[in-house]
């Protein structure tokens, strides 16, 4: 992922108007979807300029990309602190399912901006991935370990890992997004559904002579 910063140092108006800029651009984003935002909106929500926007950010896509820099270390590193090998499989991916959830809540103008403009850019089609990645590296390395323990037996762990993490995601804009088939729900809700079906992709063994739907062709 890369993005252009500007070089200089922003002095502290300068700081006050970038953080007035952002925390309305993500305000918007929440609420009415990265598509449906102009860079005059921004500018109306925050009180600022539309050129005062032009000072730190080269377009709506710019602002986005950096973000998504941003979201992108934090969901790693939260990622592998919550793990933590005195829990059973149960309790880490509970865990797990947490960090997941309040990284995406804390994250929902970068996640459903970076989700829509996937569909469209290839750019940001890529830049998702990479969101998603550690998330993915995190569940296959899960998924090897169950199978050597006799779980999930012929489970393809990067594939299984990629439809987990895509499950998560999804759950989670239904969720959080407006006018979501879910929003009324809690987050408490949300995080057993998702530790419940994230536990049981894995944490299964077959019938010895049940070649299932695995094996199948």
């Amino acid at each position: 992922m890369s993005t252009s910063p500007s070089s200089e140092r922003p002095t502290r108006r300068g700081r006050e108007t970038l953080a007035a800029i952002d925390a309305a651009a993500r305000k918007l984003i929440a609420e009415k979807g990265f598509l449906n935002v102009s860079v005059a909106d921004i500018a109306a929500e925050s009180g600022r300029s539309a050129a005062s926007f032009y000072n730190y950010y080269e377009s709506r896509e710019h602002m986005l990309a950096r973000w998504a820099e941003r979201f992108r270390d934090k969901a790693r590193r939260r990622a592998h602190e919550a793990f933590d090998p005195r829990l059973t499989h149960r309790e880490q991916i509970y865990r797990e399912a947490r960090a997941h959830v309040t990284t995406y809540r804390e994250s929902l103008a970068e996640m459903i901006g970076v989700f829509q403009l996937a569909m469209i850019s290839k750019d940001f089609a890529r830049y998702w991935r990479e969101l998603c990645q550690p998330a993915v590296d995190l569940i296959t390395t899960m998924i090897q370990s169950a199978q050597r323990e006799g779980y999930c037996r012929g489970m393809h762990p990067v594939m299984a890992a990629t439809a987990i993490v895509s499950l998560l995601n999804q759950y989670c804009y239904e969720h959080y997004s407006t006018n979501g088939l879910l929003e009324d729900a809690e987050d408490e809700a949300v995080i057993r559904v998702i530790a419940d079906l994230w536990y049981h992709a894995i944490y299964w063994q077959d019938d010895p002579d049940d070649q299932g739907c695995a094996s199948s062709a």
